[in-house]
């Protein structure tokens, strides 16, 4: 959930509201719609578009992530705070001048934080909804990041091949099967191509693995966000298309973010 930047005092009424909604940080969520709203009747229509289920980040036009705020534009997938993580252990492996691409990119929410990091990245980002290349231009422009949108590394130059040092995607893993379980506000206003991944949730994967090596730079690393319990499903497809593959995992972040390591 995204943090104020600025306290407001929200009404006592609009806490009950969106705690009757369902809210789980009513008090917090409704501090940050007051900041946001200009009028009374401003404040309505945000929250009776929370109450009525859209995303608090589709709503504000905003995430923050890793400290940054985020433009998020509604239907884009709303960055959570466990793919931090990802960002974490993408970090060790960047320098000035690595190549840098995020792949599912989403609002450019891993890129950016990277760039945040070692500002001396060379940055692309890939999606293949569109919406979502557009918004994450948004967030990556000012870092001098270039968005491509297409299906995977097709949407890359082919200058890059072989020259990319790290890949770091938040692809989606939810199991088909499992997206009617998802809370509705990410079932019905996320886009389903960020969150379905197939039978086991782990066909994107599959597809970044087996073209890695093509793209690596020698000893260039592959980074994948992954289920705990898909996580050794996860090694076994790296290690299948010739990466080398190491398991992370933060209790503290409750996500596992699967490595493979090129030749």
């Amino acid at each position: 959930m995204p943090d104020s930047t600025r306290a407001e005092c929200p009404p006592v009424d609009l806490v009950a509201r969106l705690r009757s909604a369902g809210c789980v940080f009513a008090e917090d969520e409704a501090r940050l719609l007051t900041t946001a709203a200009h009028t009374p009747s401003d404040l309505e229509a945000l929250a009776q578009q929370r109450i009525d289920g859209r995303p608090l980040e589709h709503v504000l036009g905003w995430a923050e992530f890793c400290g940054l705020k985020l433009a998020v534009d509604p239907g884009v997938f709303v960055p959570r705070r466990r793919t931090e993580f990802l960002v974490h252990c993408a970090a060790e492996m960047v320098a000035p001048g690595s190549l840098v691409v995020d792949m599912c990119c989403g609002c450019g929410a891993v890129g950016a934080a990277l760039a945040a990091v070692e500002p001396g990245i060379r940055l692309h980002a890939a999606d293949i909804d569109p919406d979502a290349a557009r918004c994450a231009r948004r967030n990556l422009t000012p870092c001098d990041g270039d968005v491509h949108c297409g299906d995977l590394y097709t949407a890359l130059p082919d200058s890059m091949l072989g020259r990319i040092d790290v890949v770091v995607a938040n692809a989606p893993y939810v199991p088909t099967a499992a997206i009617e379980t998802m809370p509705p506000e990410a079932r019905i206003h996320e886009p389903r191509v960020a969150l379905d991944g197939g039978d086991d949730g782990l066909d994107v994967h599959r597809r970044l693995a087996v073209s890695a090596s093509e793209w690596l730079a020698p000893g260039g690393h592959l980074l994948v966000e992954a289920g705990s319990g898909q996580a050794t499903a996860a090694k076994r497809i790296l290690a299948a298309a010739g990466l080398t593959p190491e398991i992370r995992r933060s209790e503290e972040f409750d996500a596992t973010v699967v490595i493979g390591v090129g030749p």
